[in-house]
C-alpha cells in the first residue's frame, strides 16, 4: 500500500512516497519551495537515481501539489504508472487543539474543525488546510489522514498543561499548553526503548528533540506527560530564532520603551531572538561551535545558554516522572552536533547516574547508538528521527482499521 506523505508550510510542499506493505520502504521524497514568490524551486529525489531539480513558476499550492503529483507519474522521473497507486495520503497538522488525542481520517468535520484551529496556529494550520483541499480535490476518492504535532502531548495531566491565569481564559479560549514536535517524540521514544531492550510501556524516557526548533518531552511508561513547548512553539528552550522561556514583564518593558506593537513583539519573540539575537548574525550550531572555539564571546554565552537549559529541563522532567531510565537526542542538533550533546551531559547529570561515553558520542555523530558508559544507571543516546514514517504508519493504520 503506497501512502503519500504531504507536509505543507506558507511556501512550500515536502512529500515522501512510502510503500507500507514493503516494509516501509521510501519510493520518493522532494521538496516544493518559493510558492507565491517570483520563481518556485522544485527537487525530486527517488532511490538509486540522480536528483531531478527545476526552477520555475509556482503561483499556489495547488500548482505546486499538481507538480508532485505529474513527476511522480512522468515517464522519465516517476516511480508510479498511475496516480490510482497512491491508497491513501497523510497530511501533517501542527495544531490538533484538545480535539484530536489522536490521527483522524478527514472528512468534512474534521478539515472545519482544523480550520477553527487556525486561529491557535495562524502560521501553520492554513497551510496544512490549503495542502487538503487541494489534494482531496486532486485525489478524491481515497482516504486522508491528519497527523497532529499536538496530539501526542494530549495525554498531559492539567497540573502539566494548565497556565496560571484566569481560569476562564482556559474554559472559554482553550489557552494552556499543548506541545509540538510530537509526530518526533512519538516517533523517537519507542524506538530508544527498544535499542536498549527496555519495555516502552513501564520506561521514563526524556525525549530532547533539538533544531532550529526544539522542545523537550517527558515520556513516561508510553505516554507524554510534560513538554516543554506550551500554547504556541515560542516556549521552553532557547531555539534558532525563538527566545524560548522568558519573563513576560520584560518583554512589556521592551515593548514599552521600543514603541513595539503586537507584531513588533511577535516579530521580536520568533524571529529576532534564541541563537541568532545572542550571536547577532547565526543560528546554525556548527558556525556557533566553530566560533566559540575560537574565542567569539557571544558564541560561547549562546552554545553554553542552549545547553543549559536543556540540562534543566531535562533535571525538572526527572522529578515530574520520578526518575528517569533513557535520555536521547534527536532533531538536526540532537544527532549531529556531539559536541552540544557532550556539553548537556558531560557534567551535571551525575547525580542522576547519567554518564557519557565521549569517544562514543563522537562516533555516533548522526547515527542511532548509544552514548552512556556500560555502567551508567540512565541510558544516553543518539536517535535518528522520522516524522514522516509516523505521518504513513498511522495513515496507514487507520485505512486498514
Amino acid at each position: 500500500m503506497k501512502v503519500l506523505v504531504l507536509n505543507c508550510g506558507s511556501s512550500s510542499i515536502k512529500y515522501q512516497l512510502i510503500d507500507m506493505a514493503n516494509n516501509a520502504e521510501l519510493i520518493a521524497k522532494g521538496i516544493v519551495e518559493r510558492i507565491g514568490l517570483e520563481m518556485g524551486e522544485f527537487t525530486h529525489k527517488q532511490a538509486g537515481k540522480p536528483t531531478y531539480a527545476i526552477k520555475t513558476v509556482i503561483p499556489n499550492h495547488e500548482v505546486g501539489v499538481n507538480l508532485v503529483l505529474n513527476t511522480l507519474i512522468d515517464k522519465e522521473h516517476g516511480v508510479l504508472n498511475s496516480l490510482d497507486e497512491i491508497k491513501a495520503v497523510g497530511h501533517r497538522v501542527a495544531h490538533g487543539g484538545e480535539y484530536f488525542a489522536d490521527s483522524t481520517i478527514l472528512g468534512d468535520k474534521e478539515i472545519s474543525i482544523i480550520e477553527q484551529l487556525c486561529e491557535l496556529a495562524p502560521l501553520h494550520n492554513p497551510a496544512s488546510l490549503l495542502g487538503i483541499r487541494v489534494m482531496k480535490k486532486l485525489l478524491p476518492n481515497i482516504q486522508h489522514v491528519g497527523v497532529f504535532d499536538t496530539s501526542f502531548h494530549q495525554t498531559m495531566p492539567a497540573e502539566a498543561f494548565l497556565y496560571a491565569l484566569p481560569f476562564e481564559y482556559y474554559d472559554q479560549m482553550k489557552i494552556r499548553r499543548y506541545g509540538f514536535h510530537g509526530t518526533s517524540h512519538k516517533y523517537v521514544a519507542p524506538k530508544a526503548a527498544q535499542m536498549v531492550g527496555y519495555s516502552y510501556e513501564n520506561s521514563k524516557i526524556i525525549s530532547c528533540h533539538l533544531g532550529n526548533g526544539a522542545s523537550i518531552c517527558a515520556v513516561k511508561n508510553g505516554k507524554s506527560v510534560d513538554t516543554s513547548m506550551g500554547f504556541t512553539p515560542v516556549e521552553g528552550l532557547a531555539m534558532g530564532t525563538r527566545c524560548g522561556d522568558l519573563d513576560l514583564g520584560a518583554l512589556l518593558y521592551i515593548a514599552e520603551k521600543e514603541q513595539l506593537d503586537y507584531k513588533g513583539m511577535n516579530n521580536l519573540i520568533n524571529k529576532k531572538s534564541g541563537l541568532l539575537g545572542i550571536t547577532g548574525n547565526t543560528v546554525d550550531m556548527r558556525d556557533i561551535y566553530a566560533r566559540k572555539e575560537e574565542g567569539d564571546q557571544r558564541a560561547k554565552y549562546a552554545f553554553e545558554l542552549f545547553a543549559y537549559r536543556v540540562k534543566k529541563y531535562i533535571g525538572a522532567y526527572t522529578v515530574a516522572m520520578g526518575g528517569v531510565d533513557i535520555i536521547l537526542f534527536t532533531g538536526g542538533i540532537g544527532e549531529n552536533a556531539w559536541y552540544q550533546r557532550e556539553a548537556i551531559c558531560d557534567e551535571g547529570l551525575e547525580f542522576l547516574g547519567a554518564f557519557m561515553d565521549k569517544q562514543a558520542n563522537r562516533d555516533m555523530a548522526g547515527k542511532d547508538g548509544i552514548i552512556s558508559t556500560q555502567d551508567s544507571r540512565v541510558k544516553i543516546l543518539s536517535v535518528t528521527t522520522n516524522e514522516e514514517l509516523v505521518i504513513a504508519s498511522d495513515t496507514y493504520r487507520l485505512i486498514k482499521s
